[in-house]
């Protein structure tokens, strides 16, 4: 089985557990402005790591596994931007470059599963 067949699905349910654990944060330790943001944040980070961790077996095509990557670091982008925003105060910069790399890899992910 190729490396990346058992690292996306790991890093998928890494992704969805950082999602429950800032969803906590979010909702008990953050002022009320923050909490919309993190909770976006939250919210990408959870679903996409979900169906890296359930789509990754069927990653059998380079082109499969490219989209998979496509949305690890797309949502890494999205949602990192957005922590780091309230934490560390930075601008958002990376957000909107995160969600067009989303949108991309699930278009690359349909047309791979239109192309089997």
């Amino acid at each position: 089985m190729p490396r990346v067949l058992r690292v996306l699905p790991a890093a998928g349910a890494v992704l969805a557990a950082a999602a429950v654990a800032l969803s906590a944060y979010a909702a008990h330790a953050v002022e009320p402005a923050a909490v919309a943001r993190l909770q976006s944040a939250a919210l990408f980070a959870f679903g996409h790591g979900i169906a890296m961790a359930a789509l990754a077996p069927l990653a059998v095509r380079w082109s499969a596994r490219l989209a998979l990557m496509g949305l690890l670091v797309g949502t890494l982008l999205f949602s990192g931007s957005l922590v780091a925003a309230h934490l560390f105060g930075t601008p958002t910069v990376f957000a909107p470059l995160g969600g067009g790399l989303m949108i991309l890899a699930w278009l690359a992910w349909a047309a791979d599963r239109l192309a089997r």
